[in-house]
């Protein structure tokens, strides 16, 4: 088994790697260089929440803005026990490039709280979350900064979010956080669409390459909202889900797994590798399968320059964020596997979510269809803006969507100036 990766310790590591390469291709100013290359804003906040037991409990949590020179910061809220602030600091930097590259006018931002959820109850998850929103209000906002779900959190705890914000305000602001139910102002579409959108750049890029996505096969690491949702589109599309995986192991079977069934399971509480219908396998081994298309949507550095040798898939479609460290592009890239970059693979959930931000201020919203074919059209059009710099610069699509998204922030930010 190849060493573990602390990924912890390797995400804001990648993301500057990543942009010292994007800014060394565009001959970045240096000054420009010095601002992009760090975060804008960083709130650290303790705060006490009281258990159910009576007892009080401190926690930490963060809230991060990189970038604010093309609009709103934008970006998710984590509930982990695992975050560190260099983890937000990477996180929002990525949000500032994703929201470039898929043409949206926010910059990036990423927040949390190092916790379990699962440990919480619905009482002690909702006293925390209420008073993490109190803490970081003083920079979020619906025309400063807008949360959104991440891991550990869902649309029920932006509920709790747009409704401390607007106790504060004296009046309903439901475009102070996207991701939330439809009752109060969500949109239709959100929860697929980060799995969605996904689905759609794969299906784009394979096509682009001449592979037939009739039949090829998928394994996927990661089994939430974007795994399972990006299973089922492809599914949908005739390709063959043959191994997917949770934090705890997974399920492989060359022929086929059921994905219906295989989310039912996962809704009750089990696990994946619980699955009856095929072999164990895990998390490690679901990566070096011989497939087609492979879906890193976990967690950071999954695959680096120990184990992308025995990587062996034609299309990686990075469902997480940086799941890829710069050695293994490197690798992968060398034996002409074509890597679909996290800043534009993943970027269907922060799409959907401005569309989810752009019904909430005007007060008119979109049936589902119409989301869904918005959410085409920009992904598409965004691949398809990468995919010919790509070409034309003879760059693999990472390089080619960094480039295009530092391109863009960096603009932003030299006409603005500085002030005073």
């Amino acid at each position: 088994m190849p060493p573990v990766v602390d990924a912890r310790r390797s995400a804001l590591s990648i993301a500057q790697r990543q942009f010292d390469a994007a800014a060394d291709a565009l001959g970045l100013e240096d000054s420009v260089r010095k601002v992009l290359r760090e975060v804008k804003r960083e709130l650290v906040v303790h705060f006490p929440v009281e258990m159910d037991d009576g007892s009080f409990r401190l926690f930490t949590g963060f809230r991060v803005q990189h970038n604010i020179a093309r609009g709103p910061a934008k970006g998710g809220l984590r509930f982990h026990p695992g975050l560190t602030l260099d983890d937000v600091r990477a996180l929002a930097m990525y949000m500032t490039w994703k929201t470039a590259v898929v043409g949206l006018p926010f910059g990036g931002a990423k927040g949390g709280v190092v916790c379990e959820p699962r440990s919480l109850s619905d009482n002690e998850l909702e006293r925390l979350t209420r008073r993490f929103t109190t803490e970081i209000s003083l920079i979020v906002g619906p025309d400063r900064d807008i949360p959104a779900p991440d891991l550990g959190t869902d649309a029920h705890v932006m509920a709790w979010i747009m409704d401390t914000l607007s106790m504060h305000a004296g009046f309903s602001v439901p475009a102070s956080v996207t991701g939330k139910p439809t009752s109060i102002g969500g949109s239709e579409g959100r929860y697929t669409a980060p799995g969605r959108g996904l689905a759609l750049v794969t299906l784009q890029a394979m096509r682009d390459r001449g592979i037939d996505p009739s039949g090829a096969t998928v394994a996927i690491q990661g089994f939430g909202k974007v795994g399972s949702v990006s299973a089922q589109v492809l599914a949908e599309s005739g390709m063959t889900i043959v191994a997917v995986s949770d934090s705890r192991g997974g399920v492989h079977r060359s022929g086929g797994l059921d994905v219906e069934s295989l989310i039912a399971l996962r809704d009750e509480g089990g696990r994946v590798s619980e699955y009856g219908g095929g072999d164990r396998v895990t998390n490690e081994e679901l990566l070096e399968l011989d497939v087609d298309v492979l879906v890193p949507a976990a967690t950071e550095a999954q695959i680096n320059a120990h184990n992308a040798p025995a990587v062996r898939a034609r299309v990686i479609a990075e469902g997480a964020n940086a799941p890829l460290d710069p050695d293994a592009d490197a690798i992968l890239n060398d034996r002409g596997a074509l890597i679909l970059p996290d800043i534009l693979a993943n970027a269907g959930g922060v799409v959907v979510s401005y569309l989810e931000w752009v019904q909430d201020q005007q007060a008119y919203f979109w049936a589902a269809g119409e989301v869904n074919a918005r959410l085409r059209e920009v992904m598409v059009r965004s691949y398809q803006q990468v995919a010919a710099r790509a070409s034309e610069r003879g760059l693999p699509l990472r390089a080619a969507a960094m480039e295009l998204a530092v391109d863009t922030v960096a603009q932003a930010t030299a006409v603005r100036g500085i002030y005073p």
